[in-house]
């Protein structure tokens, strides 16, 4: 689920006394050991990407180690006053970070755009490698292809020419992650329906258990192992398809 592990980043001017560390991740005392002396110096703020713990669970912990708040677009996630939300900037030692609301893998879910270096971190909205999971009922699908929309109007602009993802590689064409992005979640789509459609024609269908059989259909070439985020993802197409 987080391929190589949550990817934390830390972002400093050149030059700049301090950080901004985004997405510190699990309490894991040695990733949080390496992300401090990465930032060689003062962290003057957390900034997270979603709730999900494995790019969270460590940000209150790890924002008292160094003095500093953490901002996010729930407050149950914020150390301090502080949060963040669509079209903020957060500046610090000449670095400026815009904040980009994708809501989609999960109703909190932001972006970061890096003018200076035409990056966006993307959290897990987009991965560098593989598809992202649609966290239903929290996660909406509506939300999500509009975020993608979002995202790929700033790389058709040469806004963002560059992902840096919560997990997985760096991704270092923008638009074209962005374009097989919505063709795959176009794709699926239709076979979720036409999925739909098949089991719906041999009979009766329980609407508590046709999310798995359309999983066990669409995802029958996926390792099962991954059926339960699957399962996810299809209940999210699911619910946008009754809209």
């Amino acid at each position: 689920m987080t391929l190589d592990g949550t990817n934390t980043w830390v972002l400093r001017e050149p030059g700049a006394r301090r950080s901004i560390v985004v997405d510190p991740g699990p309490p894991d005392t040695a990733h949080l050991d390496a992300v401090l002396a990465a930032a060689d110096g003062d962290v003057g703020a957390v900034l997270l990407t979603h709730h999900h713990l494995d790019h969270s669970e460590s940000a209150k912990a790890f924002a008292e180690r160094v003095g500093c708040g953490v901002r996010a677009l729930d407050p149950a996630y914020r150390l301090g006053s502080e949060g963040l939300a669509d079209g903020d900037v957060v500046e610090l030692d000449g670095l400026e970070v815009h904040v980009v609301a994708t809501p989609g893998h999960t109703a909190d879910s932001l972006s970061f755009v890096l003018p200076a270096e035409r990056a966006v971190l993307t959290g897990d909205t987009v991965l560098g490698r593989g598809t992202t999971v649609v966290a239903h009922p929290d996660g909406q699908l509506g939300a999500y292809l509009d975020s993608l929309d979002r995202l790929h109007a700033l790389a058709e602009r040469e806004e963002a020419r560059v992902v840096w993802p919560g997990h997985g590689p760096v991704i270092d064409d923008a638009l074209g992650v962005l374009d097989t992005y919505i063709a795959h979640r176009r794709s699926r789509l239709e076979q979720v329906e036409a999925a739909v459609a098949t089991l719906r024609a041999q009979g009766p269908v329980d609407a508590e258990t046709l999310p798995r059989r359309v999983v066990e259909v669409v995802y029958a070439d996926v390792d099962p192992v991954l059926w339960g985020a699957a399962e996810l993802s299809v209940r999210a197409q699911l619910a946008y398809l009754a809209r």
